[in-house]
C-alpha cells in the first residue's frame, strides 16, 4: 500500500526547527565515533546493529526474527544475521515460540541483559554530562515533552499502516 502523502500545508516555523534539532541530534548519536566511545565507556564490543536489536529485544522480548524486523525497520535477513553473532557470543538465546513450537522467539540471556543494562548507563551518563547545567524542572519538562512527541509520532504511523513499534 503506498503511504499517502503529507499535507500540502507549509510546516511552522517551530515545528522546522524541531525537526532540524531532530536532524542534528540524530545524526550526533548515530555517528561510528560516538558509538565506538559509547561501547568502550561500557565495556560491550558491539556493531550498531546488534545494539540496536538488543535495545528492541531488551524492550519487548521475546519476539521472532520477523517481528524484530518489523519494529525495527529491516530486512528480516539482518536480523537474523545479526541474532546469530549475537547468540554466539552469548547475548541472545533462541526459545521455542509458545503460540507455534515450529517457530522460534529471540530471548535476552543475562549477558544480554547486562549488555544493554551497560549501554544504557554509559548512554545515560553521557547525557547527564551533556545537560548538568539544567534545572531538574527543565529536564523534567523535556522527559515529558519527548515522550509526548515519541507517542504522537507512534501513534501517527500507525494511522498510516505501519507497524507500531515500541520505543
Amino acid at each position: 500500500m503506498p503511504t499517502p502523502p503529507f499535507p500540502d500545508v507549509p510546516a511552522s516555523p517551530e515545528v522546522a526547527e524541531i525537526e532540524r534539532a531532530l536532524s542534528r541530534i540524530t545524526y550526533l548519536g548515530t555517528r561510528a565515533r560516538q558509538h565506538d566511545r559509547l561501547m568502550a565507556v561500557a565495556g560491550v564490543p558491539l556493531d550498531r546493529a546488534a545494539v540496536a536489536l538488543l535495545r528492541q529485544i531488551a524492550d519487548s522480548e521475546p519476539q521472532r526474527p520477523g517481528e524484530l524486523a518489523q519494529r525495527l525497520g529491516v530486512e528480516a535477513s539482518h536480523v537474523t544475521r545479526t541474532a546469530q553473532q549475537l547468540e554466539k557470543a552469548g547475548y541472545v538465546t533462541r526459545v521455542p515460540d509458545p503460540d507455534d513450537r515450529r517457530a522460534q522467539r529471540i530471548r535476552l540471556t543475562d549477558a544480554g541483559r547486562q549488555a544493554i543494562d551497560r549501554v544504557r548507563q554509559a548512554g545515560a551518563r553521557g547525557m547527564q554530562a551533556a545537560l548538568a547545567d539544567w534545572s531538574p524542572e527543565e529536564l523534567r519538562q523535556l522527559a515529558t515533552l519527548f515522550h509526548r512527541m515519541v507517542d504522537d509520532f507512534l501513534a501517527h504511523a500507525a494511522e498510516e499502516g505501519e507497524p507500531r513499534a515500541s520505543a
